[in-house]
């Protein structure tokens, strides 16, 4: 049976090469996401990127930090393919590396990276049970008093937009057929399963209120092609200074690997 996710993804690689569309066409949530997991990278640091797409993300925080090493992964090889053609047009040394390779079994020695960090990966995967298996890989590779960063789309933030547009009579917004939205609820329970110490970066709460809800009252979205639209910039910037939770379906969980 052909595998439509993994498919999706090759021709997404095809169609954009290096651009951030190959990933997701929203820049600006792109933008914050970058952000957001770059507050919790240092120089000198281990970093695997899982999930990397044709690399995008990763050469920005590679532009902001002086890390010692970092490997990028991701299932599809027409990212990676892109990935390692825009690593040799940036003239990139070997500290820099693209690999294909699977959440679920992620080809490293445990203990080997000092941060490791999702975007956007988790919810390819088609079951609970298997996005546990990834965040397990996740924490396994991850050194001692490492961390953890689940940059993800979560279920519950969905329900609350869609009350929300429900009420301006909007239609609701839902998952691609290639998206599975992690439930917070399932997750926060796995975490103290666990044992583990998090926290919780809801990073763009107010650029998802603002959007994929109020650009609809105020503007006509149909105007505006993709992610063109004013209001997207406009609450972009309001959200690098201010949040409100519970809107934003994009979600960071920063987890501390303990050390014993």
């Amino acid at each position: 049976m052909k595998d439509h996710i993994r498919e999706y993804w090759e021709s997404q690689a095809r169609a954009h090469g290096a651009g951030h569309e190959a990933s997701w066409g929203d820049n600006f949530a792109i933008a914050l996401e970058i952000d957001t997991i770059a507050k919790h990278l240092a120089d000198g640091d281990t970093v695997l990127d899982v999930g990397c797409a044709n690399g995008f993300s990763a050469f920005r925080q590679l532009e902001l930090h002086r890390l010692e090493r970092l490997v990028g992964v991701d299932f599809a090889a027409g990212m990676v393919e892109a990935a390692r053609a825009a690593k040799t047009a940036r003239g990139l040394d070997d500290r820099v590396e693209f690999r294909v390779g699977d959440v679920r079994a992620l080809d490293f020695p445990d203990d080997a990276f000092d941060v490791v960090y999702t975007t956007r990966v988790l919810i390819n995967l088609p079951t609970w049970r298997e996005q546990v298996k990834g965040i397990g890989e996740c924490l396994r590779v991850t050194r001692p008093g490492g961390t953890v960063i689940l940059s993800e789309g979560f279920w519950e933030p969905l329900q609350l937009l869609n009350a929300m547009r429900a009420l301006a009579r909007l239609a609701p917004l839902v998952e691609h057929d290639f998206n599975r939205y992690l439930k917070k609820q399932s997750l926060e329970e796995l975490l103290a399963t666990l044992g583990l110490e998090y926290s919780v970066d809801e990073f763009s709460s107010v650029y998802y209120l603002g959007s994929r809800f109020l650009r609809e009252l105020v503007t006509d979205p149909s105007a505006y092609p993709g992610y063109s639209n004013p209001v997207n910039e406009l609450f972009y910037n309001i959200e690098r200074e201010y949040s409100c939770g519970g809107f934003g379906i994009q979600q960071a969980y920063v987890i501390r690997k303990g050390r014993s």
